[in-house]
């Protein structure tokens, strides 16, 4: 081949490759789709919308990659859930199309919420950003247990992000796209959570922790010493420990997820020797349960002296083993007539699943979600109460061994006291049949009290409050308001002429037009408030916690119309009115009688200058 063919030939495919990466840009078909962002959008996940570029070196930088030559070899992420590359050594390279409409927020967090990569750098127009757990936490972009970034787009203008991952450990990247006080309320159930859940370890540790204490049996210490182990794994796992416990120990930090999972398998392995009493039951499994300590113990000092990858298999092959063998070991003694495995066998089949669970996602073998993320987090929790309620299980039955050890020394002086104790069972039983009788007739004064309180506090005709409960929610309203210096309004709604809905249609007719009227009055203040029937057609309205004397006028506005909209009734259709009178504490009155008394003078002002109207006291 000619040298002119061969210039030719590199030309042509040089074209082609700018052509391809030309096309990829402007969004062909095997390109992930674009992101658009409006204002509705309150989170986006990314994982459908990223194109992925493996660089087996980890060498190139962002300039080469967005290069167009080598942008032609990103393609789509084409698994479901959440984008993970299993164990790689390589760096990735994610690159997302957000477009935010207008209107659209212009700020925006980007969160990778996988707290255990090692290095994640965002490049984006705007500039760039770099996280990872080999960082201080202080020097994240944003204080947070996952990596999150700020990220401002342009509203109308299309941005390109790239993302650039590596890891020692797996190489999970969920990527989700966050208007701040949509991820900040996310974080409030999600610390939530896991406070739930560290505080449950905690309580179970230190209730074992005082039967140690108190019964010293090594197999509660060992319990404890299980559960602060999964603790410390589940804090490095989920982040939490980096962000509150060690946020300045890199070292540590580098190793605490294999290191405190393999301690954890280790103090397992020791707590099921001593539950199950294999050392003296069952030596053949004793001697593998010890095999297992061994290698979890050599696993844990492992880190400080081999690479991570290796380490961080072994540990996920060993958890997941071991898990294996305490699930064959709590057959095997369930099979022998131990009764306290069956919890034990229940608990550790859990944390099979859990871990099964979490490893075939290390693997990338399953998609990543909510269950294969937090699969262990959940299995340990519902393992540590289930062999919590197995120690339980293992008192109660040292307690009835102790019962029939006890009955047989006792069983000539239980016939001769058996006649003494049947008389007191029967006197027993007659006083808990007295007390029963006593208690159910308490119980029925009791509730006749709250049905009395309640006609008391209440309009037998509307529901509403009636005068007496409207002054004493004026005198709890008027303490409030003097201990946090606000203000609160009285409202008084005089029917205009429903003495003619009476005289017209009858009091019945009157009684559906009250009814109606008291629904539409509690339907258009908040549950705060306090409707309240003062008798006849005369209806207050207490509004608490608004500081302007327009927001009080405003909202009897609101009730006014609610109360003159047409009611339809068998008589035919009735069109009711009101006048509204609005006094504000303290401004019109500083206790309950002279709030009022300024409120109905209003009221009386507003019917006397027409239907529909509102007066407010002290203006006339």
């Amino acid at each position: 081949m000619s040298e002119s063919t061969l210039v030719f030939y590199y030309c042509v495919r040089r074209f082609v490759l700018l052509l391809c990466a030309v096309l990829l840009f402007a969004g062909p078909a095997h390109a992930a789709p674009p992101l658009t962002l409006s204002a509705a959008t309150w989170q986006a996940d990314l994982a459908g919308h990223v194109d992925v570029l493996e660089d087996p070196g980890g060498s190139w930088s962002f300039d080469e990659v967005s290069a167009p030559e080598r942008a032609a070899g990103f393609v789509p992420y084409a698994h479901s859930g959440a984008i993970n590359f299993g164990y790689s050594a390589s760096a990735w390279w994610l690159r997302v199309r957000v477009e935010a409409a207008p209107g659209a927020p212009a700020d925006w967090l980007l969160e990778v919420a996988f707290p255990t990569l090692d290095d994640v750098r965002l490049f984006w127009r705007g500039g760039t950003a770099a996280s990872g757990d080999r960082l201080e936490f202080a020097q994240r972009p944003l204080f947070h247990r996952h990596f999150v970034f700020p990220l401002h787009l342009k509203p109308g203008e299309p941005t390109v992000v790239y993302l650039r991952v590596m890891s020692a450990g797996t190489l999970t990247v969920p990527m989700q796209l966050w208007q701040p006080a949509a991820l900040h309320a996310h974080d409030q159930i999600a610390y939530g959570a896991h406070a739930l859940y560290f505080g449950m370890l905690l309580a179970l540790g230190l209730y074992n922790l005082l039967i140690f204490a108190r019964l010293r049996e090594p197999v509660y210490l060992a319990y404890v010493a299980f559960v602060l182990a999964m603790a410390t794994g589940q804090l490095a796992l989920s982040g939490l420990g980096y962000q509150f416990v060690w946020p300045t120990a890199l070292t540590w930090q580098a190793i605490s997820l294999n290191s405190a999972f393999a301690v954890t398998g280790l103090f397992g392995a020791w707590f099921t020797r001593l539950f199950l009493q294999t050392p003296t039951l069952h030596p053949r499994l004793d001697r593998l349960l010890l095999a297992f300590s061994l290698a979890f113990a050599a696993t844990a000092v492992a880190p400080l002296l081999l690479p991570y990858r290796p380490v961080a298999l072994a540990t996920s092959l060993l958890g997941f083993g071991f898990a294996v063998a305490a699930v064959a070991c709590g057959i095997f003694s369930l099979r022998r007539g131990n009764p306290g495995a069956r919890f034990f066998l229940l608990a550790w089949l859990v944390l099979l699943i859990g871990v099964a669970l979490m490893g075939l996602r290390n693997a990338a073998l399953i998609p990543t979600n909510f269950l294969t993320v937090n699969g262990i987090q959940i299995g340990s929790a519902i393992e540590m109460l289930l062999l919590s309620f197995a120690l339980a299980d293992r008192i109660h039955l040292l307690r009835q061994e102790k019962e029939r050890a006890s009955a047989e020394a006792l069983r000539s002086e239980r016939a001769r006291g058996e006649a003494l104790r049947e008389s007191e069972r029967t006197l027993e039983a007659r006083v808990a049949e007295r007390t029963h009788a006593l208690e159910a007739a308490n119980r029925r004064l009791q509730e006749s009290e709250v049905r009395l309180t309640e006609l008391a506090q209440r309009d037998a005709l509307t529901g509403l409050a009636n005068r007496n409960l409207l002054f004493d929610r004026l005198e709890q309203a008027i303490r409030r308001a003097q201990r946090g210096h606000s203000k609160f309004a009285v409202l008084l709604v005089d029917l205009d002429e429903f003495k003619l809905v009476n005289d017209t249609h009858g009091h019945a007719v009157g009684d559906q037009v009250l009814i109606e009227i008291a629904t539409r009055l509690s339907a258009g203040v908040r549950a705060r408030d306090t409707v309240a029937r003062r008798g006849g057609d005369e209806i207050g309205v207490l509004l608490e916690d608004a500081d302007h004397h327009e927001d009080f006028r405003a909202l009897a506005g609101k009730l006014l119309v609610a109360v003159a909209r047409p009611i339809d009734l068998a008589v035919g259709w009735v069109e009711p009115g009101g006048s509204v009178g609005v006094a504000v504490w303290p401004d019109d009155g500083t206790d309950a009688s002279r709030l009022l008394l300024a409120a109905d003078q209003a009221m009386y002002r507003a019917k006397r200058a027409g239907r529909g109207q509102i007066a407010q006291a002290g203006r006339g």
